[in-house]
């Protein structure tokens, strides 16, 4: 059969219609010339790659211009850093509260010989077991945040109701790691219904925000601007937004540096003080997302926009997995018997998001991996040589190799590949990350070799008699804790070229009014992870654990392989699937998202008339 519509690009020059030299204003229309969308100290302080851009003859480059020409980040609306500290704060009170779990649910209650703190006595298979858990928990539940982000109430409404659900979570926690609660029993019941509850909230919170931050930036178009220099350039909409998820993910780790805090008043306090911490810094957050309401840039919800999209999929699926069966215009010319409430391009764009949930399909390995971090090396840790630090304060160097390199590369290293020619497209990132992630493995299987060859206890750490005190005291094996430390810096690298793409891919390949669905299949792909992490607890007792890191090892490396091999033709295609942004709902002020019933009479036909204009809110 003859495709009415032949390719992504040939969408964008036949539907997407051109708007020469406009950018959008608050109310979603348009305005013509150059918006300043962040205030002038800000702009300084980021030192963006147009700060010294002239902001006079902005217009759209020819197609010579688009290959020859340097690309760069526009400037970054203001309202994008206020959702950066709100999540700033929410990681910090998940890292700060998840850090001292390992400890909290293996350990017993008072401090035992090896002077670790806990609570729970379940055992490092309970611990991790259990944490494994929490993590699935965590990013499965984001679909249900997504369904009701995108269906019913917008992504500022779900994001406050799941933060107050939220709230509650780390309060019962709090209350039931008192010392008395757990002398009498309750911080196991307790710990159970926090992780559910924290879970929920997580789940909203998780698959709003991400897109939340991107959609505060409303340029859809390459524009021609020259710098001051003199140098013509660029303004390349996903450069942008590649720069938004790197300070996004920037401050998520800000915000795991808690973890720092959380594990020390563990140890000198007691894990009660520091999830007490948790609470008081998430409160910080829902007043920062509460105060900066009329701010926040957003799309309304679309009613039933998801249903329409599965209904769409399952008419492509029963034509032998033609998609463009769905399309009106397959219809008007082959005499089809379905019903489209849309248009074209929505079958394009949801074709375009399919792409995206392809490539998420390795993720989960890349999620085995990232787990270890949060409990196997915390456990590796405990039975290495201390000298006076908490066993779960090493996993913040993770987040500290981010810190350092995100600039390094979004100052550095992407700027200088861009100057040479060489565009470093999202295939080829996450790539870098898988194999980043098995060098982890890799290192993380040597410190456990040596920890296995150092006394006393060599393959039975804190296990045998030569390493027992008479007073009871436990010995730890003779290896310096240090000697972790490139195992999280391996993992650190790996996100930012990873997790950071992959929110980034999430959110530039959904369509507009289903970028918190689509999110949450990335999101998913940590859940399915940690699952993965759950079947390999049996393997995390010694002296097994060498041959788990090995595994993982391999299998990440044959992943990373893989997904070059098939995917590597979407770099390709990646700025045609991007063009069909510029068409779409529009975004509105947060204070602008219509009633409950209006939304329950919006369905996908508003998306059918997309092509007469912004839709009216």
């Amino acid at each position: 059969m003859t495709e009415r519509v032949g390719n992504l690009a040939e969408v964008h020059a036949t539907e997407v219609a051109p708007r020469k030299g406009s950018m959008q204003d608050m109310a979603g229309g348009t305005e013509t010339g150059t918006v300043n969308t962040i205030p002038v100290a800000m702009e300084e302080k980021m030192g963006g790659e147009t700060s010294s851009i002239s902001t006079a003859g902005s217009e759209e480059p020819s197609d010579e211009e688009m290959r020859t020409l340097r690309h760069v980040s526009d400037k970054l609306p203001w309202s994008a850093f206020l959702v950066a500290i709100i999540e700033l704060c929410e990681r910090f009170a998940y890292y700060g509260l998840s850090g001292p779990f390992q400890n909290y649910i293996q350990n017993p209650y008072p401090t035992d010989s090896s002077g670790i703190p806990g609570a729970l006595n379940m055992g490092q298979r309970g611990a991790t077991g259990l944490t494994d858990f929490f993590q699935f928990w965590c990013y499965v539940t984001p679909i249900l945040g997504a369904i009701i982000a995108d269906q019913y109430l917008g992504k500022y409404n779900t994001i406050l109701y799941f933060a107050f659900l939220y709230l509650g979570g780390v309060l019962v926690l709090f209350t039931t790691s008192l010392p008395t609660s757990i002398e009498h029993g309750h911080a196991t019941g307790g710990l159970i219904a926090a992780l559910i509850i924290i879970g929920l909230g997580t789940g909203g919170i998780k698959s709003n925000v991400s897109p939340l931050i991107a959609e505060q930036y409303r340029g859809t178009k390459h524009t021609l601007r020259t710098l001051k220099s003199g140098e013509r350039v660029i303004i390349d909409p996903a450069v942008t937004i590649q720069r938004i998820y790197m300070i996004f993910y920037l401050c998520i780790n800000v915000g795991s540096l808690g973890s720092i805090a959380t594990t020390e008043m563990e140890k000198n306090i007691g894990f009660w003080s520091a999830y007490l911490l948790c609470l008081c810094m998430f409160v910080v957050g829902i007043a920062v997302l509460i105060a900066g309401k009329k701010f926040y840039i957003v799309r309304p919800p679309k009613g039933s926009i998801i249903i329409n999209a599965f209904r769409a999929m399952w008419i492509g699926l029963v034509n032998k997995g033609d998609m463009n069966a769905a399309k009106p215009s397959y219809r008007e010319e082959y005499g089809g018997k379905y019903k489209t409430p849309w248009n074209d391009l929505f079958i394009e764009e949801i074709k375009r998001a399919l792409v995206a949930c392809k490539v998420f399909l390795f993720y989960p390995i890349y999620w085995v991996v990232y787990t270890q971090m949060l409990n196997n090396f915390v456990s590796q840790a405990g039975v290495m040589e201390l000298h006076g630090i908490p066993n779960d304060i090493m996993q913040n160097i993770d987040s500290l190799t981010i810190i350092i390199f995100i600039p390094i590369c979004d100052r550095l290293i992407y700027p200088a590949l861009r100057r040479v020619g060489i565009k470093f497209k999202p295939i080829t990132r996450i790539t870098m990350g898988f194999f980043f992630a098995a060098m982890s493995m890799v290192y993380a299987a040597i410190v456990q070799h040596i920890i296995y060859v150092s006394p006393p206890c060599y393959n039975a750490p804190e296990a045998c008699a030569a390493g027992t005190l008479p007073d009871g005291t436990t010995l730890p094996n003779k290896v310096h804790v240090a000697v972790q430390t490139p195992a999280y810096l391996f993992i650190g690298l790996s996100e930012i070229f990873a997790s950071i793409t992959g929110l980034e891919y999430a959110f530039t390949k959904a369509p507009p009014s289903m970028k918190s669905f689509v999110m949450s299949m990335y999101l998913l792909t940590s859940a399915f992870g940690s699952a993965l992490a759950s079947a390999l607890t049996p393997t995390a007792v010694d002296p097994k654990l060498l041959w788990m890191y090995t595994g993982l090892a391999v299998a990440t490396a044959i992943a990373g392989v893989l997904f070059w091999l098939i995917y590597h033709k979407y770099n390709a295609t990646e700025e045609s699937m991007n063009a069909l942004e510029d068409q779409g709902e529009k975004a509105v002020l947060a204070t602008e998202i219509p009633t409950a019933g209006t939304v329950a009479g919006s369905t996908a036909h508003d998306h059918a008339h997309v092509e007469d204009g912004p839709a009216k809110v």
